[in-house]
């Protein structure tokens, strides 16, 4: 039987609420999830929380403000550069995990991961998923595609380049004016910030995506980092067992 996970609230950067959801016992994994998801659809619903919980860790899936169960405040003023790092850096230290923790991200969750490590967070281990060089150092083209698709939120149809992503958004119900926020307070990471990434990494990308750039140039661009590879997409490689398994067996190693 699959285990629910617990859901707790902890104040982010200026005291936006966030949502922790908690799964399993042991050692512990925080994981970030992707753009316009949320833990319950990254981490739960295709059972990569239960099998890191099943390895003996204890899964602990933030959602991000503007996603999930956390709060998605509206105006400007709430979407600081980097804000959702600065949420982030508010929530890590009171969830008391000390100096052993592994941290795994994907897509978004994987650019936060960089941006945290490069700030001076120092989990064990790194896993980053869906995620390539091009999406780290060059993110303003990949940025522009969203905001062009929140632009054509309403009008997008079957066949358009942003009729998948935007179809998540909706089905997901975000709301588009944080969202455009958000993405806004997003920047690039230098490419000399990925020198503090010497911790073990294991770059896990689809076979078939290419979505954020080259994962490979991303493996061979780290100082630690090895590449593991699992079918599927950008969207769909997420949703297969190989993606948790990967990520379980990484850790359990």
């Amino acid at each position: 039987m699959t285990a629910k996970p617990t859901l707790d609230f902890l104040p982010g950067h200026d005291g936006v609420r966030i949502a922790v959801h908690r799964l399993g016992a042991g050692a512990p994994v925080v994981l970030l999830h992707g753009l316009s998801s949320n833990a319950q659809i990254n981490w739960v619903r295709y059972g990569t929380a239960q099998r890191i919980a099943d390895a003996g860790f204890e899964a602990i899936m933030i959602d991000q403000r503007v996603h999930g169960e956390s709060e998605s405040p509206s105006g400007a003023a709430a979407y600081p550069r980097d804000v959702m790092a600065l949420d982030m850096e508010a929530v890590l230290p009171a969830l008391g995990l000390g100096a052993s923790f592994d941290l795994v991200g994907y897509s978004m969750g994987a650019r936060l991961s960089v941006a945290l490590v490069a700030r001076g967070l120092r989990p064990r281990r790194l896993v980053l998923g869906g995620m390539g060089l091009e999406g780290l150092t060059n993110w303003q083209p990949r940025r522009q595609f969203f905001l062009n698709a929140l632009d054509r939120f309403d009008v997008a149809r079957p066949g358009d380049p942003d009729y998948m992503a935007i179809s998540f958004m909706k089905t997901i119900k975000v709301d588009p004016a944080a969202l455009r926020f958000l993405l806004l307070s997003m920047s690039d990471i230098g490419a000399e910030s990925l020198a503090a990434l010497d911790m073990p990494t294991l770059v896990l990308c689809g076979a078939d995506d290419s979505d954020n750039g080259s994962a490979d140039a991303l493996a061979a661009t780290l100082s630690n980092a090895q590449r593991g590879t699992i079918p599927g997409n950008h969207m769909s490689s997420i949703t297969k067992p190989d993606f948790g398994i990967a990520i379980a067996e990484y850790l359990a190693a």
